[in-house]
């Protein structure tokens, strides 16, 4: 057994023994070289009562060389990709070491939950949304933990601001972080629900920005 497996079963037995912790390390496919981490969203965050699944490669040079990790639910938030689930965090590029190991790299995702770094972000629009208007960014935050993290139901406030309740094909709305009226406002001059939802996301049409945002600029994009 060479010393790369070696270890990677010993952090996975470490990390089944720790009851503390609440991190959880599976194989995929019997891959020791391929796995999945799962933790709890942190409490008092908009992730709090989600389950938060990550991918797993380890690398041939571990631990000389960072795991690769991208988040498989789907999260929102300024360092990680609403596409794609990539993470930017220094500890995975340049700033590892192979004092590291698995679980203390998935804690450090747990607490990259609770200390959002905008100004280095992996996600321009969600960044965008975070520093013009934190109370938004967070309810958008809080209903995607709720639809894909499995975390507790919104407020019926939130969810009349921004959801149809006839009709939960446009949840759109609410998974993009934009008010209803909004996008009922231009689409209401023509333009298609998903162009709509596009240019407003583009455009960051959200809270105290929507006062620096001329209606005609709205209209513009959508004519593009």
């Amino acid at each position: 057994m060479d010393a790369r497996l070696r270890r990677i079963n010993k952090e996975i037995a470490d990390c089944k023994s720790d009851k503390t912790s609440n991190v959880q390390i599976e194989l995929i496919d019997n891959s020791p070289y391929h796995l999945k981490g799962s933790f709890q969203g942190p409490e008092d965050t908009p992730y709090a009562g989600g389950q938060f699944d990550v991918d797993i490669v380890v690398p041939e040079a571990y631990p000389f060389q960072p795991v690769k990790m991208k988040f498989i639910t789907k999260v929102y938030h300024p360092n990680i990709s609403s596409v794609s689930g990539a993470i930017c965090l220094d500890i995975l590029k340049d700033a590892w070491s192979p004092i590291f190991t698995l679980k203390s790299t998935l804690i450090s995702l747990q607490s990259l939950l609770c200390s959002p770094e905008p100004n280095d972000p992996q996600d321009a629009e969600v960044a965008k949304h975070y520093i013009t208007s934190k109370p938004s960014f967070t309810e958008t935050a809080r209903y995607w933990t709720h639809i894909y993290a499995g975390g507790p139901e919104v407020s019926a406030n939130v969810k009349s601001s921004k959801v149809p309740q006839n009709n939960a094909g446009q949840d759109e709305i609410a998974m993009a972080g934009l008010e209803k009226a909004h996008v009922d406002q231009f689409e209401s001059l023509g333009f298609p629900r998903n162009k709509v939802i596009e240019v407003l996301k583009k455009l960051n049409y959200r809270g105290a920005n929507v006062a620096k945002i001329n209606e005609d600029r709205v209209v513009e994009e959508l004519l593009k």
